[in-house]
């Protein structure tokens, strides 16, 4: 085996291992959720009063954890192929897909508009 091949076989296999340690986990991923539900509390409409606005998001940032154990946990299946994983989630008749893969996630289907349901729920 030349020095080459051996050298492209262990950065792969270097770069196998490195995603394999950085893969999300099932609370990496509550933690993506909270902040998607965050962004999109944060762009609501603008024709909500801000004093509402104010305790929208006061009450979202009290009571997150709680709504993310309830409804989102519970809801997400999370199927582990030890570089990358994949998390599917049905709620509010929506279904979320997101991959991830480097300890980042990537949106695939349903994100923003499972998060706008999610945060009227909420309130």
């Amino acid at each position: 085996m030349s020095l080459l091949r051996l050298s492209a076989i262990v950065v792969i296999l270097a770069g196998a291992v490195g995603l394999a340690w950085s893969n999300p986990t099932m609370d990496d991923y509550l933690g993506f959720v909270e902040r998607e539900l965050g962004k999109a509390i944060d762009r609501m409409d603008q024709g909500t009063p801000t004093r509402e606005q104010q305790f929208i998001r006061q009450v979202f940032r009290s009571q997150s954890k709680k709504l993310l154990e309830s409804f989102v946990r519970p809801n997400t299946v999370r199927r582990n192929w030890g570089v990358l994983s994949y998390f599917e989630t049905h709620v509010a008749d929506t279904n979320v897909v997101v991959l991830g893969v480097g300890g980042q996630f990537v949106p695939l289907q349903g994100v923003e508009e499972a998060a706008l349901k999610i945060g009227r729920m909420a309130f």
